[in-house]
């Protein structure tokens, strides 16, 4: 009697794995790589965006960055002073720059950590945050710890 020989032999199966296997290894890190090249490039848009609504702010309001209340000045309607109103009217008319505050695609947050003073440098906070905002110079950045490094080997936190 003549046997049937239907189906795979062992050997078949474990080379066709091998061979996936290879590829997987072969493609994995390019996605890897442009999952945070993407994440960086966002980030940077995230940041250009919001220096160019703060710059905007700061025209229309006698070059005066906003001030503790970052969030809110940059999100409702303001007057000249900087006064916010969550709808426009006659005097609140500059506004809003930003619909909210965008969410930092490195460390997945969107708080804003204001701090004050003409002299202060920026420092790495000791954990993860989103933005660092200086509200006496209008200085705007990632806030993020220095364990985060770009592929080219910069730090996100300089952007």
């Amino acid at each position: 009697m003549k046997r049937s020989h239907k189906g795979f032999t062992l050997v078949e199966i474990l080379i066709v794995v091998i061979i996936l296997g290879i590829l997987a290894a072969i493609v994995i890190p390019q996605f890897t790589q442009a999952s945070t090249e993407a994440r960086l490039s966002n980030l940077k848009t995230n940041l250009q965006t919001v220096r160019s609504q703060l710059l905007l702010y700061s025209t229309q309001h006698r070059d005066t960055p906003p001030g503790a209340l970052f969030a809110t000045q940059m999100t409702q309607w303001s007057d000249i002073s900087g006064d916010v109103s969550a709808t426009p009217d006659a005097t609140h008319t500059f506004g809003p720059y930003i619909q909210s505050i965008p969410m930092n695609p490195i460390s997945n947050l969107n708080t804003v950590r204001i701090v004050t003073g003409a002299t202060t440098v920026f420092a790495a906070p000791t954990t993860d945050g989103a933005w660092w905002y200086n509200s006496t110079t209008g200085e705007f950045r990632a806030d993020l710890t220095d364990t985060w490094t770009a592929p080219d080997g910069s730090k996100y936190n300089t952007f």
